[in-house]
C-alpha cells in the first residue's frame, strides 16, 4: 500500500473531522458543503481502494491476511457514507458530531490499514 495514498486519506479525513466537529460546537448541522467535503472524502478511499485492487492484482499481499486487509478496506470506504446517512437522518448538531467521529474512525482504520499491509512495505 502506499504510504502517500493512506497518508492523504488520513489527513483529508481529519480535516473533515475538524470542520464538522467545529460545526457541532456551534450549534449547526450538516450542511451542503460538509457533503461536499465527505464527497470528496469518499472519492479518495474509493482512490485508496483502487490501488489496493491493483497492488493484489500484480501480486503484493498483505502481511497479516488478505480476509483482514479487505475487511478494513471496505470499512474504510463505507465509514464516510455511513455517518453521511445518519447526519441526514439527525439534522441537528448531533448529525455534525457523527461526522466528526466518522472522520476520526476513517483515520483510525488508515492507521490498522498501514500495519495490515506491513507497514509500508510492498
Amino acid at each position: 500500500m502506499l504510504d502517500a495514498v493512506i497518508i492523504t486519506v488520513s489527513v483529508t479525513a481529519l480535516l473533515l473531522a475538524a470542520w464538522c466537529g467545529f460545526a457541532a460546537y456551534r450549534d449547526s448541522p450538516t450542511k451542503d458543503w460538509h457533503f461536499a467535503g465527505m464527497a470528496v472524502v469518499t472519492l479518495v478511499t474509493l482512490v485508496q481502494l483502487v490501488v489496493s485492487v491493483v497492488q493484489l492484482a500484480h501480486g503484493d499481499r498483505p502481511d497479516q491476511g488478505l480476509v483482514v486487509f479487505l475487511a478494513y478496506q471496505i470499512g474504510a470506504v463505507c465509514t464516510i457514507p455511513a455517518a453521511a446517512f445518519m447526519s441526514l437522518a439527525e439534522r441537528t448538531r448531533w448529525g455534525s458530531a457523527i461526522v466528526a467521529a466518522g472522520g476520526v474512525i476513517l483515520a483510525v482504520l488508515e492507521l490498522r490499514l498501514h500495519e495490515v499491509w506491513g507497514s509500508g512495505h510492498g
